[in-house]
């Protein structure tokens, strides 16, 4: 597991006080779920190893990738992507002529931002660049880009028009610290190797600046979501710098936002990496992953790699209920569509959000030390109901296991912050609670009372994840 935290670069570079506030807007803690999309040259062929993450080993962990968009490496080093590249498309084959074999659909943009839209997405993150080096808008620094080889034309500018025409944030992926195309170095077999065979000198430093000022200057995205780290040169204060940087897209986009991922000793959301977060945090944070094992899209991969869309709902619940976003990612096929498994779940995620969204856009964790580290089979958001007034939501992951009784402590702790019924005579009588659906309609009780027992009622066993809606005391 790679982790960003501890990554700050050289002692004597800027401090933290040199960067802008980078503290998370509100909109982005509102919106909870975004797409990330990984497309480029690596889904051209489409291919990864499909090893249970169980049995990756330090020793085999790059030399048998699971993320097909790190083609351009894997495929030189001994092992499966390597033996079937030489054998399908031969040796004299190489990563870079993908670049004139891509030819994406015409409509690919608004296929992909229109399949956001309906999943429930607040925001769009399209890679702008990988650590292949292939750019998909039109950069002035280099031809290798979408503009001058095969597809002929600025993908990025595609996707942003699209994004924003379904009324959709745009962020963008960039890749900070690699860009094979214009390094020279053996290929990485290692953790290790990821953070330390990066340029850092100022040419590099400078050729990474000059392509986000591009991106800033030409997109205004709202969220700038680099990876892995930042050329050391370039985290010294000057008019090139990171700092500089940071400042002039603040002043030009000031509810914008940054992630974590720059190796300096300042960030805005924290990312978390197909990671299980079993508490709920202090800090936001951006949970991401794919929906099978690879982001970019991996041809091999199939039912049993991948989240269907019951699994997705949980999980974005799970992320929400402890103060994260989750970022869900889509690898569409070299011609832009989606594969028929990743668009299931994310129109079935979507249907769910149509009708329990309220539950969780918008909503604040609940921090209380009986539930952070949430009970078994319940998660919990702070929120508002139709009506406008401040509500506590139980979100059941299990409906089909039937009611959920809580432990006392837990209980009590519900007890605290929100009426219960059978506590006390409301409006409309002992015992009667309002439905879950934010319809307001008077219905069975969905909450229960037993001496100092809780029970917590599904309602509808079908569906995905059930929620209850309490309202808040006072």
């Amino acid at each position: 597991m790679i982790s960003f935290d501890d990554r700050h670069g050289p002692a004597d570079a800027a401090p933290a006080t040199a960067y802008p506030d980078l503290a998370v807007p509100e909109w982005y803690r509102d919106a909870k779920l975004g797409m990330f999309v990984h497309w480029g040259l690596y889904s051209v062929p489409a291919w990864a190893d499909v090893l249970d993450r169980s049995d990756v080993t330090a020793e085999t962990a790059y030399a048998r990738h699971q993320y097909a968009e790190w083609y351009a490496n894997t495929v030189r080093l001994d092992g499966p992507t390597k033996a079937r590249h030489e054998e399908i498309y031969g040796l004299g084959h190489s990563y870079e002529d993908f670049a004139d074999d891509w030819h994406p659909a015409e409509d690919a943009a608004r296929g992909i931002a229109g399949l956001a839209a309906r999943a429930g997405a607040r925001y769009v993150v399209p890679t702008t660049k990988h650590h292949d080096g292939f750019c998909l808008w039109d950069s002035a620094t280099t031809p290798f880009t979408a503009a001058r080889r095969g597809p002929g034309r600025d993908l990025l500018a595609e996707f942003a028009e699209a994004v924003r025409a379904e009324g959709l944030r745009l962020g963008l992926y960039y890749s900070g610290a690699h860009d094979w195309h214009v390094s020279d170095f053996p290929p990485l077999t290692s953790n290790h190797e990821l953070f330390a065979l990066r340029r850092n000198d100022p040419a590099f430093a400078d050729f990474a600046a000059a392509q986000l000022r591009e991106l800033i200057d030409g997109f205004s995205p709202d969220i700038l979501w680099n990876d892995i780290d930042w050329p050391d040169a370039g985290k010294y204060d000057g008019p090139s710098s990171l700092q500089q940087l940071l400042r002039d897209y603040l002043a030009a986009v000031p509810h914008g936002m940054v992630n974590d991922r720059w190796g300096v000793p300042a960030h805005g959301v924290l990312t978390r990496e197909y990671q299980d977060i079993t508490e709920v945090q202090d800090e936001v944070f951006e949970s991401t992953r794919g929906l099978g094992l690879s982001f970019g899209y991996n041809a091999d991969e199939s039912a049993e790699h991948a989240l269907d869309g019951s699994a997705l709902i949980r999980l974005l619940v799970d992320v929400v209920s402890k103060n994260g976003n989750l970022l869900i990612n889509v690898g569409p096929r070299a011609d832009g569509s989606i594969p028929p498994l990743q668009a299931a779940a994310l129109e079935q995620l979507g249907r769910w959000l149509s009708a329990h969204g309220m539950a969780l856009y918008g909503t604040r964790p609940w921090f209380h030390e009986a539930v952070r580290t949430p009970p078994t089979g319940v998660r919990f958001t702070l929120g508002e109901g139709a009506d406008g007034r401040e509500v506590l939501h139980a979100l059941l992951l299990d409906p089909a296991a039937g009611p959920v009784t809580l432990d006392p402590q837990v209980g009590a702790a519900v007890r605290e912050i929100a009426d219960v019924p059978g506590e006390s005579a409301g409006a409309d009588g002992p015992g009667t609670s309002k439905r879950a659906d934010g319809t307001g309609e008077p219905g069975a009780p969905r909450a229960a009372l037993d001496g100092d027992r809780l029970t917590l009622h599904p309602g509808a066993p079908d569906a995905e994840v059930s929620v209850v809606t309490l309202p808040r005391r006072g």
